[in-house]
């Protein structure tokens, strides 16, 4: 992509550099430069999203003696996975206003100063603050998390075989944030040696989590400084759009999509008491499937496909974000937390997904280079990534049924993180990438934001799951892992049937 359109005078920071007039490859590993910026600018806010959400579900079910709301397990987490649907539905709305107003390029700077906010305003002991903060990160993440991915991959052309690789790279600097971040924020949430430093200072040890919602501030602040810094790097790639010949904007279509959001939202905070409405929300999925699959032209088929590509990913991600969730309490009740005899913070699983990217994210990069054309398509890849993430929930099985004679040991818990890992790098960078590549030029903005609508939904679906968490009881839990782990396996076999048509929707795009 050579980006020769030219940049109109703004006072925005982001948009004053100058327009190179060819792609610039001189980067990380011969990728261009922009990868880097963007790679820890995304690093930054990663940090500060997991940092924050490490501690989330923990800091609501905690009693108010130790700092917490006192909420029980299913109304915590049902505002833990309405607030986190949220973070990644409002990502449409977002798409939509770079596509349409503002450009890329601002909408991740703009989006990065109201998560900022959001983190800071959840670091002073205040219900109303707390939900304060909570909104303003989902509606600033809506903002930069789609559009951030969209100019990773405006960076290269489609037939560039670097892209997946690219991408894999982009999802290493994510996974780093998102190491660090626990291991900050919940040493100074959770360690009895920070609470009795904090004693010393004359603060109260028992609002030590609102130290770690700080950090996470902090974190999405430096991503903002390096954004800035390091602009003209990224001056080719999300432009602001050019007005309609009348110089109007569609602010009727944008308040549209916004009505739109707020109302999936409700619907989906209604499911808590209507569940009916999950499986209406499954059936419509299906009809726009065939919908746009029987249509003739060839942007309807992919549309088609980028939907079949939505319905498993969000199947995908209802297992794997119970890790904030349902393996988040499984790890503070019924694991022991401790290595060589040395004891850690619960919140530090929340570290281990992120080792085994880190360690896995370079093979992967090296492996689809390597293979190249012969490497499997990406519904094979959404295939392999399903079957990963239920055979995680089938080794929960027997380490559930364990916890009848006490805690278990750590290394059940590194070995869903290593199987869930597994998964999700064969579904989550690879989607990203397939995303950019089946969108139509014009709708790319609003396709991302769909590719992140299947994660809210499924970030909402994990939510309703984790709320049947019960700790006391290992049969009931052994249960629970189990029956979710087979209607994923049955997905993952629909899925596996699919692919010679979902090839064929997706017109010669692998």
């Amino acid at each position: 992509m050579t980006g020769t359109r030219a940049i109109t005078s703004s006072p925005d920071p982001v948009a004053e550099a100058p327009v190179p007039t060819v792609m610039d490859t001189g980067g990380l590993g011969d990728h261009p430069r922009g990868l880097t910026t963007l790679f820890f600018t995304e690093m930054w806010e990663r940090f500060s999203y997991y940092g924050m959400r490490a501690l989330l579900i923990l800091f609501m079910v905690k009693t108010a003696a130790e700092g917490g709301l006192g909420y029980d397990t299913k109304r915590a987490a049902a505002i833990y996975g309405t607030y986190t649907m949220s973070v990644y539905l409002l990502s449409i709305l977002g798409g939509f206003v770079a596509d349409n107003f503002i450009g890329a390029r601002r909408a991740v700077l703009f989006g990065g100063i109201v998560i900022a906010c959001g983190h800071f305003s959840m670091a002073f002991n205040s219900q109303t603050l707390f939900f304060g903060g909570l909104i303003l990160i989902a509606l600033g993440t809506g903002l930069l998390k789609p559009n951030i991915s969209t100019m990773v991959g405006s960076l290269y052309s489609p037939t560039d075989e670097r892209r997946d690789a690219g991408f894999s790279i982009f999802y290493m600097g994510i996974n780093l944030g998102a190491f660090l971040a626990p291991l900050v924020t919940g040493y100074l949430a959770q360690s009895p040696r920070w609470k009795a430093l904090l004693t010393t200072w004359g603060f109260d040890p028992r609002h030590s989590w609102h130290w770690g919602f700080a950090a996470a501030g902090v974190g999405m602040t430096l991503g903002l400084v390096l954004y800035v810094m390091q602009r003209e790097r990224l001056a080719h790639v999300g432009h602001a759009p050019a007005r309609e010949k009348d110089g109007s904007r569609p602010w009727g279509k944008l308040a549209l999509v916004a009505l739109g959001s707020l109302l999936l939202i409700a619907a989906m905070k209604a499911s808590d008491q209507y569940p009916l409405l999950v499986y209406v929300l499954f059936a419509l999925q299906i009809a726009g499937i065939l919908f746009f699959a029987f249509k003739p032209d060839p942007d309807s088929k992919r549309i088609a496909a980028i939907l079949v590509f939505f319905f498993a990913a969000e199947i995908f991600w209802a297992i794997f974000e119970q890790t904030g969730s349902t393996i988040s309490l499984f790890a503070d009740k019924l694991t022991r937390n401790e290595i060589f005899g040395a004891e850690f913070p619960s919140s530090w699983w929340q570290s281990v997904n992120s080792i085994w990217v880190i360690l896995l994210a370079p093979l992967f990069a090296f492996l689809w280079i390597k293979l190249g054309s012969r490497q499997p398509s990406s519904p094979m890849k959404f295939v392999l990534g399903l079957l990963f993430v239920a055979l995680s929930f089938v080794l929960m099985v027997p380490a559930a049924r364990l916890t009848a004679a006490g805690k278990i040991a750590p290394l059940w818990l590194v070995g869903l993180f290593f199987l869930q890992t597994l998964g999700e790098m064969l579904l989550s960078p690879v989607g990203l990438s397939t995303m950019t590549k089946l969108a139509p030029q014009r709708l790319t903005g609003m396709v991302m934001g769909i590719w992140f609508l299947a994660a809210a939904l499924g970030n909402k679906l994990a939510g309703v799951l984790a709320g049947e968490f019960k700790s006391d009881n290992a049969d009931q839990l052994a249960g629970f892992f189990r029956n979710q782990a087979l209607g994923v396996g049955a997905c993952t076999l629909v899925l596996f049937a699919l692919v010679p048509w979902v090839k064929k929707l997706m017109g010669g795009v692998r």
